[in-house]
């Protein structure tokens, strides 16, 4: 048990004397002005994930290492060390400058794609402005056409289409709060762009219900000169639906809409005598 003990004892103080030792190794270099020492303890640093101790010694050096043969391995790395500590503002824009920079690197293709992702992390939820979206997109995109065979080609659709499906459940909200606020008109008009912007959306069902809701209650609402025409548009919408949702959930209720519209234009036209 003795013998145990003392190992294990032995064991932590070796552990302990090997940090303390790279620890003093790396303050050392920290401190010293030697640009190939820093080079050399960061590059080392970066290969075995020390990100941030890393980075700290690349700051130091890139300007020293402008326009060296170093320089290209160097901001490759400066560049990746930003995208692996999530820093994705700075990885974005270094990477785009090693792209600027190094158009001939063995390494373009992987840093025009992570350059490309940065901004891709950068875009928030989708009820939140969507600037930088569609800032990831057109990134995205960019590196897509330029690049279509890559390896990174695949990851890269994905991308934009996680980026579309939050752009598209946008303007799903949007054109829902228009009709949540009884904004019908308004929402009539948000269901008809949305209809045109994603044809293939899985949301289509639901937004041609609504269209047809909310143009049957602007129409109920409206003066009573109006609400005939206005009824006739609704159920013109209510066809519509019907041509491509007759087998929707929301079949029932459109049905029981279209029985409303009938109603209330057999009433007007009866109290007209025609």
């Amino acid at each position: 048990m003795m013998f145990f003990k003392n190992t294990h004892i032995i064991l932590i103080a070796l552990i302990a004397l090997v940090l303390t030792t790279a620890c003093s190794t790396y303050q050392k270099a920290l401190k010293s002005e030697d640009a190939a020492l820093k080079f050399t303890m960061s590059d080392s640093l970066y290969q075995v994930g020390k990100y941030k101790k890393a980075l700290k010694l690349m700051e130091d050096i890139v300007p020293y290492y402008r326009g060296k043969p170093q320089a290209e391995r160097l901001m490759f790395f400066y560049s990746d060390t930003y995208f692996q500590l999530e820093d994705f503002y700075l990885s974005g824009y270094q990477f785009e400058r090693f792209a600027r920079s190094y158009p001939n690197s063995d390494r373009i293709i992987e840093a025009s794609f992570k350059g490309a992702k940065s901004y891709y992390e950068l875009s928030p939820r989708f009820s939140l402005d969507q600037k930088e979206t569609y800032t990831g997109l057109e990134k995205l995109q960019i590196f897509i056409d330029t690049y279509p065979d890559s390896e990174y080609t695949a990851e890269a659709n994905l991308l934009v289409a996680e980026l579309n499906g939050k752009l598209e459940r946008k303007a799903f909200e949007i054109a829902k709060q228009y009709y949540n606020r009884e904004d019908f008109k308004p929402a009539i008009a948000a269901f008809d762009n949305f209809i045109l912007e994603y044809p293939g959306s899985d949301y289509r069902a639901e937004i041609f219900y609504l269209r047809l809701l909310s143009s049957y209650k602007f129409a109920d609402n409206s003066f009573d000169t109006l609400v005939v025409e206005r009824m006739e548009e609704a159920r013109g919408y209510y066809d519509s639906f019907n041509k491509y949702f007759s087998d929707s959930e929301y079949k029932a209720e459109a049905d029981e809409v279209l029985a409303n519209i009938e109603a209330r234009i057999s009433k007007i036209q009866s109290e007209k005598g025609t």
